[in-house]
């Protein structure tokens, strides 16, 4: 949840939500996709909440798997999430390995090769408090080793990091590379109800989205911007008669329920529905 959303908004609205509607494996199992793209609305990367159900349905009989090996083999579990169930759920002797604390290590072993940092991660994990371990190396990492501007004098690892003279020189910048897309959206309403239809792009997939239509300025109702995930997007909305695709027709009442992106959300404001 937090991959795209800032943590006040997870902490206030989404997670108490989840754990409210959701207390167990199982009740999470039993629910509908759409019902759960619904509650996932507005957190992006959709492909998680399909994994985390789909997990959920794997995991509903026997539980959550408790091995690095067996985790994996979820759907969209990769090392890192693994390992923080691993460590921070089950308390073992794994290492986790996070934006934060590769920063960490980087610098503090002088690394230039990130090849390196799972080895030295390894060799440097304490052993005997390896959950303890993980977290501090987290809370050092956003708080004290920051990517700009560290608080070296303040590091309880400043008197043996390799790297505090240079610590720009351990901090690969990723710039993001952004693409643009344009969108030509269909506003089509019948008797106070708006016509969706189910995505079966990657984009948002299994959601309800507005159909695509072909551009008519002297129809445009207006355009905005998006940003998900890598893109950029620009979105007209244009009014048509009628689809030609398989529909769902909503009311307003309904749409405050239905499985829709942030971005469909934008245009239903726009068009004031």
């Amino acid at each position: 949840m937090l991959q795209q959303t800032q943590v006040s908004r997870v902490q206030e609205h989404f997670y108490p939500h989840f754990l409210k509607k959701y207390p167990t494996l199982q009740s999470f199992a039993k629910a509908s996709l759409d019902e759960v793209l619904s509650d996932w609305s507005g957190l992006g990367y959709y492909s998680r909440a399909r994994n985390l159900h789909k997990s959920a349905q794997l995991c509903s009989q026997d539980g959550i798997p408790t091995s690095m090996k067996e985790l994996q083999k979820l759907p969209g579990v990769g090392r890192y999430t693994a390992s923080a169930v691993c460590s921070f759920a089950l308390g073992q002797k794994v290492v986790v390995i996070d934006t934060n604390i590769t920063r960490v290590l980087k610098r503090y072993f002088a690394l230039t090769d990130e090849k390196q940092i799972l080895y030295h991660a390894e060799d440097f994990l304490n052993i005997k408090e390896p959950t303890k371990h993980n977290l501090a190396l987290m809370d050092l990492g956003s708080l004290v080793c920051t990517p700009t501007n560290p608080t070296c004098k303040e590091c309880p690892l400043g008197f043996t990091c390799k790297g505090k003279n240079e610590p720009e020189v351990y901090t690969k910048k990723k710039k993001t590379q952004y693409e643009n897309l344009e969108l030509f959206l269909g506003v089509c309403l019948k008797d106070n109800k708006l016509a969706l239809v189910k995505s079966n792009e990657n984009l948002y997939k299994g959601l309800l989205v507005l159909p695509s239509c072909e551009p008519n300025e002297q129809k445009l109702l207006g355009t905005f911007k998006h940003s998900y995930t890598k893109y950029k997007i620009t979105v007209s909305l244009y009014s048509v008669e009628q689809v030609d695709e398989t529909t769902h027709w909503l009311s307003y009442e309904e749409l405050l329920s239905a499985p829709i992106s942030s971005m469909t959300q934008k245009a239903i404001k726009l068009i004031r529905i």
